[in-house]
């Protein structure tokens, strides 16, 4: 397959593309699930194919096979310069691809216990550790009607060709681990909790999560807001959020908004549009102690990559530094249009999907308070650990957030359980109130969709513990 890669690229521009790459993927994935103890389901995705691209008068066009067949290569290779041809006939303005140096390497992640080598009873035997201590109500104290506890092992290996000289291969193993549970205390309702944690290890990633405890305490705090929640101050007050609601507040305000194609309108009609604007870099946008950025290169995180799929060497990217809008997410085609260098953004699901910008990791900075340093001068406020829903609108501006476990801070301490406190702010609102970050840097898992057909590729998003400042909270 990775010669029939080679020859689909020289074979197009023996055909008259002006461009053209090739990207061969070789995906697997075993999944294991139980659901309310119950082995729901064992499975396994196999995927093996070469994804075709070429550029053709200023226009693109895409085509895959999953067969190592010449003949069919050729035809594949002829429809997408066929499709390039006639999207130009309609084009009002060319497409051009940045100007990027030529690489050859070959990378790989690495996994200390490699999941293959794991037996399977011993990946089911967690589940169901995981599923006796759940269901033990003098462990957790509150009942669980529901729990569906799902261990996914993947590995993808990619080899990337394009006309430029370019060569890259990689290996990628990657475990997840995802639980939905929902906790019930009678007369008074029932929270339901969500984890999902990934890593581009093996086994170790498992040990390292301690997951049983991890599962258990937050159970057992979710009947703890259950049973003794109150009812949420109203009104401007200070508020501290916690890592994992940070993550997804950047993730979502930042990241997405951030994406050049979604700037320049491409997914508007898939996904939305961004309030953001191509002369808005230089900014400001939030406090100066706010700084986001995006970085693929973190050895063992979920979405971890050193080259991006379309050959571009990765980097940590600063979309916002001290607070001003620095830089967008690009692939080749938005910094050709917006007269920059790709920053190594592009990203592509599969070998049947076109690479389009995407995040990786993406995360605010920590700073250098103590946890214990935000809440000390704060008279009356809430500490939202976690979140339980959230909304966004297709620009990315208005944010809504219903926090899951949460607590009253009453002269500089932790005291009451909060239920179900709702923060509604601004993009710029939520940046521009940030007043004290601490030193406590932490990250959950996700798979992050785009595109259409949907491309779902896996992302980290993260942050420390921020105190806002002033801020209008509501409750449920």
């Amino acid at each position: 397959m990775k010669d029939l890669a080679d020859m689909a690229v020289e074979l197009a521009v023996k055909l008259g593309a002006d461009y053209a790459e090739a990207r061969f993927h070789d995906d697997a994935a075993n999944f294991y699930v139980l659901r309310n103890g119950v082995p729901e389901m064992a499975g396994f995705d196999r995927a093996r194919g070469i994804g075709i691209r070429v550029l053709v008068n200023g226009a693109l066009g895409f085509a895959s096979l999953n067969k190592p067949d010449k003949a069919l290569l050729e035809q594949r290779v002829r429809e997408a310069i066929s499709m390039a041809r006639a999207s130009a006939r309609t084009r009002k303005k060319s497409i051009r691809f940045s100007e990027e140096e030529a690489e050859e390497a070959s990378w790989k992640a690495r996994a200390r216990e490699p999941m293959e080598e794991v037996p399977l009873e011993e990946k089911m035997e967690l589940l169901y550790d995981i599923e006796k201590v759940l269901t033990d109500r003098a462990e957790v104290g509150v009942q669980v009607p529901f729990r569906l506890l799902e261990l996914v092992e993947r590995t993808t290996e990619r080899y990337f060709v394009n006309s430029e000289g370019t060569r890259i291969s990689c290996r990628v193993p990657r475990v997840e681990f995802f639980s939905i549970t929902t906790a019930m205390e009678p007369g008074k309702g029932t929270e339901q909790d969500m984890v999902h944690k990934g890593a581009s290890k093996g086994w170790e990633a498992i040990r390292e999560w301690e997951l049983l405890e991890m599962l258990k305490e937050r159970v057992k705090r979710l009947g703890v807001v259950l049973r003794e929640g109150v009812s949420p101050p109203r009104g401007a007050i200070d508020l501290v959020l916690g890592s994992e609601v940070v993550g997804l507040m950047v993730h979502e305000s930042c990241g997405h908004p951030y994406e050049a194609d979604r700037i320049l309108g491409r997914e508007a009609a898939q996904a939305g549009e961004s309030f953001v604007k191509p002369d808005m870099l230089g900014q400001r946008i939030g406090a100066e102690i706010v700084s986001v950025v995006d970085d693929p290169t973190l050895e063992g995180s979920y979405g971890f990559y050193l080259y991006d799929d379309e050959g571009v060497k990765a980097r940590r990217r600063y979309l916002i530094k001290n607070g001003i809008i620095n830089e967008f997410l690009h692939n080749r085609e938005t910094a050709a249009a917006l007269g920059v260098s790709s920053n190594a953004a592009a990203r592509a699901s599969g070998y049947n999907r076109e690479p389009i910008v995407r995040m990786a990791n993406t995360f605010m900075l920590p700073g250098d308070y103590k946890f214990e340093e935000l809440l000390e001068d704060i008279r009356l406020g809430v500490y939202i650990k976690t979140f339980g829903e959230w909304n966004i609108d297709d620009r990315r501006f208005n944010m809504r957030f219903i926090g899951r476990e949460a607590y009253l801070i009453e002269k500089g301490e932790i005291t009451k359980p909060v239920r179900r406190p709702v923060l509604e702010i601004t993009t710029p609102g939520f940046y521009g109130s940030i007043d004290a970050i601490d030193e406590n840097l932490a990250f959950d898992a996700g798979t992050c969709g785009k595109g259409d057909p949907v491309q779902g590729v896996p992302v980290w998003f993260g942050g420390p513990n921020v105190r806002l400042r002033e801020v209008a909270l509501g409750g449920l």
